[in-house]
């Protein structure tokens, strides 16, 4: 091919000739012809590894994307265990049964023992009882659900008026007596525009601020309940659950998320005169239980003191059955263990999978293994989370040293035949991040999508792609070997 028609190729190709120039060897001799220098470019090296070492790379890849095993596991997780919020019996059989599956592809399996909540959601109800213009003798429902660790109405519930802020600033603003003996809507809404175009993460971000502190915000002035509008993107009448939390020192009100045409429907009816609203919510704390992370290890044959982490969180909330959170991180992670059985491949160091216990209410199970392995984290190589859905998975994102990325391009350009080469600083999963120092990593997730089903009664699995999961399989499985195969480490 001539220098006219490579030109005319990376004209064509547009972006993803770029993308393959970033992954490329810098020109090393400024006397190259124009299409040498277009081949150095467009060349990747073999890194850190062999040309052994890239086709198991390869057949990792070929075979997770037509190995149903983490489509399997992801069912009976879902259809069969059900629901996990951490301290459930459901999450206590989530923990005996992926046990049991990982001792049955011969890895060595040990529980690593955490203490977790335990909370259970209760009755929860809402209906506006006075408003403008109602009809006489008619109440409307409000549709809504507590937020993880909120505490109790009276067992009868409460009535009370309904004051409605759009942000912090302005609730700020208002004097105590405005907000007194009031339920407060705190009325952000989720950025859709923002997640539309992949960036569901930061819209998330910027929203879930308001479940978090909105209770004892709302109580510093008196108020009786704090509601949030859902932290999500799909207007379908679902709330959207989650952690919330309690500043020492602050009295305690219920808390609870709204469905995002009744927030509307609030917003509109204060502005026309008072509302009043029967709230009902029956959570309970109990106290805390023992738990576990499921922690299974596929040795290494020259390092097998070396870890590196494969993983998900095996809780999840209780509305739904948790497929996309994080039932997929599970079981791709468990499909990584799987494959390096079934293809017969035993890299350097050892394999570690991990099925977090508690991420959703506060980390417990990361926070025990990091505790635990305080001593040993130097040989912690790498930690891998998946824990954003399962929808097409376009890369590595990573957090650590900035030359991870050049030290990635190797493992970009096995992933590129099933679009997954990008390579991005951009984190990794909240369990891992509790592993200081040590690299993480996550595979980079359609997130368009995630936040319309996530922690509400719709995440359950038929939500799952089986071709986008499998595609989430083969990253995890890639570099979960990459990493434990090659010859130098994963730089810190």
């Amino acid at each position: 091919m001539n220098s006219r028609a490579l030109f005319s190729l990376a004209a064509a190709v547009g972006s993803g000739f770029f993308c393959l120039a970033a992954q490329a060897q810098a020109p090393s001799n400024a006397d190259l012809t124009p299409v040498q220098r277009l081949e150095q470019m467009t060349t990747v090296s073999n890194g850190a590894w062999s040309t052994g070492d890239l086709a198991n790379m390869t057949r990792l890849r070929d075979a997770a994307m037509s190995d149903d095993y983490a489509l399997r596991e992801l069912r009976h997780l879902t259809d069969n265990i059900g629901p996990r919020i951490a301290g459930s019996p459901q999450a206590q059989a989530a923990v005996e049964y992926v046990a049991s599956e990982l001792r049955a592809l011969g890895a060595e399996v040990s529980l690593q023992k955490t203490t977790v909540p335990h909370w259970v959601r209760g009755a929860e109800t809402g209906a506006l009882v006075d408003w403008p213009d109602m009809t006489p003798g008619t109440t409307q429902k409000i549709v809504l659900t507590a937020l993880g660790g909120s505490v109790a109405t009276p067992a009868n519930g409460i009535t009370a008026p309904v004051l409605v802020v759009d942000s912090f600033d302005q609730f700020r603003a208002l004097p105590d007596s405005a907000v007194k003996g009031k339920i407060v809507l705190f009325n952000e809404h989720f950025d859709k525009r923002l997640a539309a175009v992949g960036n569901g993460l930061s819209a998330y971000g910027d929203a879930v601020a308001y479940r978090g502190l909105a209770p004892s915000l709302a109580a510093t002035k008196g108020a009786v309940a704090a509601f949030v509008r859902s932290v999500g993107n799909a207007d379908y009448r679902l709330p959207h659950t989650g952690a919330t939390s309690y500043t020492e020192g602050i009295p305690k009100i219920p808390a609870a998320a709204l469905a995002a045409e009744d927030a509307d429907l609030l917003a509109n009816l204060t502005s026309q005169g008072e509302v009043k609203l029967h709230l009902v919510l029956t959570p309970q704390t109990l106290p805390p239980v023992p738990s576990y992370d499921v922690v299974a290890d596929w040795k290494g044959t020259e390092h097998p003191e070396q870890v590196v982490i494969v993983s998900g969180h095996l809780d999840s909330w209780d509305l739904g059955t948790g497929a996309i959170d994080d039932g997929a991180g599970i079981a791709v992670s468990m499909q990584a263990i799987h494959l390096l059985q079934k293809l017969g491949i035993h890299p350097r160091r050892t394999v570690r999978f991990v099925a977090w216990m508690d991420e959703e209410q506060g980390g417990e199970g990361a926070d025990s293994y990091a505790k635990d392995h305080a001593s040993d984290l130097m040989n912690h190589i790498g930690a891998i989370e998946s824990d954003l859905g399962a929808d097409h998975a376009s890369g590595i994102s990573f957090a650590g040293s900035l030359a991870l990325a050049d030290y990635l391009k190797p493992v970009a350009h096995v992933l590129e035949s099933i679009g997954a080469s990008q390579i991005t600083s951009g984190g990794s999963g909240e369990d891992v991040s509790a592993l200081k120092g040590v690299p993480g990593f996550a595979p980079i997730q359609d997130s368009r999508f995630y936040f319309n089903y996530h922690h509400t009664a719709a995440d359950t699995f038929d939500k799952v792609d089986p071709n986008l999961l499998n595609e989430n399989a083969a990253v995890m499985a890639v570099l979960g070997y990459a990493l434990a195969q090659a010859d130098t480490p994963a730089p810190r």
